[in-house]
């Protein structure tokens, strides 16, 4: 999402870093582009005014003027005034004293709600908590049926009473988790393609109707500064508590993550990161003013790998590769464990320092062509050519990329990939160092070809 205005703020503080000396003029022309990055991100006028003078009222300082240093003065106060705009810290859901937490999730038709409803069900459930979702939407065709698949796949309860008043069946589905135990109750409410009276009227009753209810506004992150005007819409008839992003995974422009929560004073709690129900993310404000300037998002990678992969399989897949036991089989059921943290140029850009790599990122659908490939390749081959790729002789070779549809080349290519991760591996066993660029570049200088992992 932030791809253009990441490259737009780096382009700015790479031109001020390249000056041996920066004055006043400097920094303006410097504060004047980064203003034009965020109109160009969409984001809403006034706050980028706000956030303009936040930092030239620090940037054009005496002490950064006269420091030895001002563009990474600039850059730091530029990420500072990221993070004071995104809200500081993490903000998680507010537990109720009493189960079950009821969260009220709301918003316009098409946002994503119904979706979210199983995201946070399955998170919750993998959080150790007994979620219910309940179904309040009785006008949208269908959407009940929705609510009941998507719950299914989440492996979440989910709580219908059929065309009742959407306000019993919130009730009535809070009374149901309490006698079944449930420490969660999802409320699915009705959207609108617009902001309309009959609307509010009925998520503000439902919202009332409980004493303790932490209620969440779903906004699409693609309605770019519209979603500024929604957001206070519905602040003005609900007592919002938090605002979850979705579809932030795609190429809109971001100005709805930099103008929701300081237009509105609400935090945003959770981000959409791809239409899987996995793909849900609790927002860090101080990752993702990270990400936007470009320096990665480590802990966020580190997460989504432990949320993916089984413990006990990652460090059986550790051994392998140290004792030299890695065949080709584990290489395939690997880069399929990658492929389920998300897009292969994505995971990439939370590796600080990747995107300065020329040619290590591949576009999203490189990425997912590359691992195909690879598939491909290894699936073609018997069991035995998998367990002993030393059997792979010429003959062989040929007889995998017609199975595959792969060119010879590839074929070789995908062998000397397992056999350079292998080597890799064997080094950092005798102690020597693994280097960034050798895993991500694939040690590329010798083969010339883009690498999958």
């Amino acid at each position: 999402m932030f791809e253009s205005l990441t490259e737009n703020l780096k382009d700015a503080f790479r031109r001020l870093g390249s000056k041996g000396r920066v004055g006043e003029a400097d920094l303006r022309r410097g504060l004047k582009e980064i203003r034009t990055a965020l109109l160009d991100a969409d984001v809403n006028y006034q706050v980028v005014k706000t956030f303009e003078r936040r930092v030239r009222d620090q940037a054009l300082g005496a002490d950064v003027l006269k420091g030895l240093n001002p563009a990474q003065q600039l850059f730091k106060i530029t990420h500072d005034e990221l993070l004071h705009l995104l809200g500081e810290k993490a903000v998680p859901i507010k537990l109720a004293k009493q189960r079950p937490t009821i969260v009220l999730l709301c918003g316009l038709q098409g946002s994503g709600k119904t979706t979210m409803a199983g995201k946070l069900g399955r998170r919750a459930k993998r959080d150790g908590l007994k979620p219910l979702l309940a179904a309040t939407d009785i006008y949208r065709p269908a959407a009940i049926q929705q609510l009941q698949i998507v719950g299914e796949q989440a492996g979440v309860d989910v709580f219908q009473m059929g065309q009742n008043n959407p306000v019993d069946i919130a009730k009535a589905a809070v009374s149901h988790a309490r006698s079944a135990a449930h420490d969660l109750v999802i409320i699915d409410t009705a959207g609108r393609l617009h902001i309309d009276e009959a609307m509010m009227d009925e998520a503000a009753a439902i919202e009332g109707a409980f004493e303790e209810v932490e209620t969440l506004l779903v906004v699409d992150a693609m309605t770019g500064q519209d979603a500024v005007n929604v957001a206070e819409a519905f602040s003005q008839r609900l007592d919002i508590d938090g605002v979850v992003l979705t579809k932030l995974d795609s190429d809109a422009r971001g100005g709805a993550a930099l103008s929701v929560r300081e237009v509105t004073g609400k935090p945003i709690k959770f981000v959409g990161t791809s239409e899987h129900l996995d793909g849900l993310d609790v927002f860090h404000p101080d990752r993702m003013a990270q990400r936007i300037l470009g320096q990665g998002d480590i802990l966020t990678l580190i997460e989504r790998a432990q949320q993916t992969l089984d413990a006990d399989q990652a460090a059986e897949v550790q051994r392998k590769l140290l004792e030299d036991e890695f065949d080709l089989e584990d290489f395939r059921q690997h880069l399929r464990n990658v492929r389920k943290m998300g897009p292969i140029d994505q995971i990439l850009k939370m590796i600080p320092g990747a995107e300065n790599m020329p040619g290590v990122i591949p576009t999203a659908e490189e990425g997912e062509a590359e691992l195909d490939l690879v598939d491909a390749v290894i699936c073609s081959m018997t069991a035995n050519e998998r367990r002993d790729p030393d059997i792979l002789n010429g003959s062989r070779r040929r007889r995998i990329a017609r199975g595959s549809g792969r060119s010879v080349q590839e074929v070789n290519i995908v062998i000397k990939q397992w056999k350079e991760l292998r080597e890799m591996m064997r080094g950092v066993a005798k102690g020597q160092p693994l280097q960034l660029g050798d895993l991500l570049m694939g040690r590329q200088k010798k083969v010339k070809t883009r690498r999958p992992f």
